[in-house]
């Protein structure tokens, strides 16, 4: 059937190969090794990823055995998408997936070697602050939030408390890593994992199981990798294990863009896979399909002084196009208010530029900034002049209290031993058990090492607690006992819908909402979030909507029990989220990957880009993480201007505020790097604003004679 297949295939993506150049055509057939693609800022490399997907199975490969892994839900689900558009249902079988996602089929799959049971919990980011909190015996969440980044960056480098310890370097570290040791071992009693745990697990398996190691190689005839520059060493690691000496990989990625360094992200794997893999196939992607040629000038100018792992240079066919402008404003409120104005301009329909004709929508525009702070100001102007916008990366659906209220239900159903998720799911709605009952109920947890679910059900329980306590607590256990078993025989959207609906009523969540929220409006909107989510996962129940978690390679039909493992893995509800005609604003960082016709860097100012943190030094050792950090932060306006197809606008401000002062400020360093002709680019927007609303007064005044 499969040989059918490729032969029904070949002349379909050989047609759509006429679509490639000759670097991507390259990149796509090279398959019997490793192979590492350069792929510039709009160079195309989706579409190498999906072509290459497709002329594997072309060849014969299952496209099971074939896995893509990215670092996002939604590159994910656009990838899947664009290889069903060009192989058809078989894109569905390819293991499309973040790293993240994989981890969790292969803990799934493997875990028991661990000692980890199949329905383990994944914790998010409140649970883990909340366990750090108790096991440093600290109630303040900024602290415990310290703890979790240093825990979380340690575990991204491979070490465990221990290995944490024996290299800490001051008391802090070597407090933090005895933490850490707790945090393990709640972790472990509690059957759960965090995001980290995703990709250390995976790798303890992969190193330490022979078999599980041979049987996941044999599953893998041919690894791509988007975004490689954003792998941390134990996401390199786990890639080695997987592919084996067979080494069947492709690595996309851009040095130019490796912008996550502060969250374990490496170059060292990009200096490493020619020295791991000495048959290494280097393929370049300059040819850039996004920009035009003064936007890509200025992009070249600025990453020249970083040193260079892989010399490139992108060019464009597009026409050299507007130059790049830069304006100085007086301050920040001066700053917005000309940004506004450059929008109003260019939307006016009058501009003269080069193609600029087409992109009128708000869409069309995106204003970008380092810091969330500095978007206050931009909201402040675009609202007084009534332009529609949104603020991209704002508070995810699965952020709201209410979705999480669920979600902890849910892993509860999954995995009863997710203490978290019992005393969340134990008090909301209230049900009458206090918290004197849950301290003892902890208690007794802890002498006996045992979960709070479990410690429910012990026969030893009346000793600590009264009877109608321990009475309570049992019904509370009874009623998860039975919803998890009514969702493990639940299939389809219907029967989910059925279920989920039930459910809210019987825990009566709807009055839960009117009773705890001052405003009526605001409590409707939170219910009728609720109702989206029990939708959303009803659809899931019916394969009706592809899993862009990864978790499940084929869209059909799963038990809700099913779903809810999957649910820690899911940020954003993306079925919800439309197209909407309106200006974005957004940071640098949340930007990559995207591109707007028409953008604006705001506030690029020396401190700001490149940021400078008040605690900076003079020491070698501190000069030295300078250079790294000014290297990472010259990466970062590479990104911003390479978001820009047709336009790009840069601006600073003569005086920024710092605390309760206004200081004076500098432009950044990278405004000169950009080396753009000033004669050309100096543009005062108000000016032309005014100018075009004259010539509008007199045409009307004009069509007013005429009558």
């Amino acid at each position: 059937m499969m040989a059918g297949f490729a032969a029904f295939a070949l002349p379909f993506v050989t047609c759509m190969s006429s679509d490639l150049n000759l670097p991507q055509l390259e990149a796509v057939h090279h398959v019997q090794g490793p192979c590492l693609v350069l792929a510039g800022a709009g160079s195309g490399k989706t579409r190498v990823i999906t072509h290459k997907i497709g002329h594997l199975i072309q060849l014969g490969l299952a496209p099971e055995r074939i896995a893509a892994i990215t670092f996002t839900n939604k590159a994910a689900a656009e990838m899947r998408e664009r290889a069903k558009q060009l192989v058809g249902r078989e894109a569905q079988k390819v293991v499309i997936c973040t790293f993240h996602a994989l981890g969790v089929r292969m803990l799934r799959q493997n875990g028991e070697a661990l000692g980890l049971k199949n329905n383990f919990s994944i914790l998010d980011t409140d649970d883990v602050t909340a366990i750090l909190k108790d096991a440093g015996g600290s109630t303040d969440a900024a602290t415990a939030r310290q703890w979790q980044w240093a825990i979380s960056l340690w575990k991204n480098q491979g070490l465990n408390a221990a290995m944490a310890e024996a290299q800490a370097s001051n008391d802090n570290e070597r407090i933090t890593a005895r933490i850490m040791a707790r945090y393990e071992e709640r972790l472990s009693a509690y059957q759960s994992v965090d995001f980290d745990d995703l990709i250390g697990l995976p790798l303890k398996l992969l190193q330490k199981h022979e078999d599980v190691r041979t049987q996941w190689q044999q599953q893998m005839g041919h690894v791509l990798v988007d975004e490689y520059q954003d792998t941390n060493a134990t996401q390199y690691e786990v890639l080695k294990l997987l592919v084996g000496e067979r080494a069947r990989f492709t690595a996309v990625g851009d040095d130019d863009q490796s912008i996550y360094g502060w969250r374990g992200a490496t170059l060292d794997n990009l200096q490493r896979l020619p020295q791991d893999f000495p048959a290494l196939k280097v393929v370049k992607l300059e040819q850039n399909y996004r920009s035009t040629s003064a936007i890509l000038q200025a992009a070249n100018n600025v990453i020249g002084p970083n040193p260079k792992l892989f010399p490139k240079t992108l060019f464009s066919e597009l026409g050299a196009g507007e130059p790049v402008r830069v304006i100085d404003a007086d301050n920040e409120e001066h700053e917005a208010e000309r940004l506004v104005d450059r929008i109003q301009s260019l939307r006016s329909g009058n501009d003269t530029g080069e193609g600029l004709s087409q992109f009128r929508a708000w869409k069309d525009f995106a204003v970008l900034y380092r810091a969330n702070h500095q978007s206050r100001m931009l909201e402040k102007a675009l609202r007084k002049a009534a332009i529609p916008y949104k603020v991209s990366g704002g508070q995810s659906f699965f952020d709201r209290a209410e979705i999480r209220d669920l979600c902890a239900w849910l892993r509860l159903w999954v995995n009863n031993d997710d203490d978290p998720a019992f005393l969340r799911c134990v008090t909301t709605p209230k049900r009458g058990i206090g918290h004197t009952t849950l301290q003892k109920l902890g208690e007794f947890a802890n002498q006996y090492r045992i979960s709070l679910f479990e410690a429910v059900f012990s026969h030893s329980l009346g000793a600590a607690l009264p009877a109608k306590a321990v009475g309570s607590l049992q019904a509370f256990g009874n009623e998860i006992n039975d919803l998890q078993f009514r969702a493990r025989h639940t299939q389809g959207s219907e029967a989910a819908l059925a279920l989920l609906t039930e459910w809210l009523k019987d825990i009566d969540y709807e009055k839960h909402l009117y009773d705890n929220e001052e405003s009526e409006k605001l409590a409707a909107a939170r219910w009728t979030n609720v109702l989206d989510f029990i939708d959303w996962m009803a659809k899931r129940c019916g394969g009706e909507v592809d899993d862009a978690a990864g978790v499940s390679l084929v869209s059909e039909s799963k038990s809700l029990l099913e779903v809810a493992q999957t649910i820690a893995l899911l940020s954003t509800l993306s079925e919800r989220e439309k197209d909407q005609d309106v200006v974005t604003l957004s940071t640098l960082h949340a930007a990559k990957g995207l591109e707007w016709p028409h953008v604006m860097m705001a506030g690029v100012n020396e401190g700001l880009l490149p940021f400078k943190p008040e605690e900076d030094g003079v020491s070698l050792q501190q000069d030295a993480l300078n250079l790294t950090r000014i290297q990472e932060e010259r990466r970062l306006m590479y990104v911003g201007i390479t978001r820009a197809q047709r336009s790009l606008m840069v601006s600073w401000s003569r005086k920024r505020k710092k605390g309760r002062e206004m200081v004076s400020a500098l432009p950044s360093r990278f405004i000169a790097e950009m080396a753009l002709n000033t004669a050309t680019t100096k543009e005062d927007p108000r000016a032309k604003l005014r100018a075009l609303r004259a010539e509008f007064a007199q045409r009307v005044e004009a069509e007013k004679g005429g009558v």
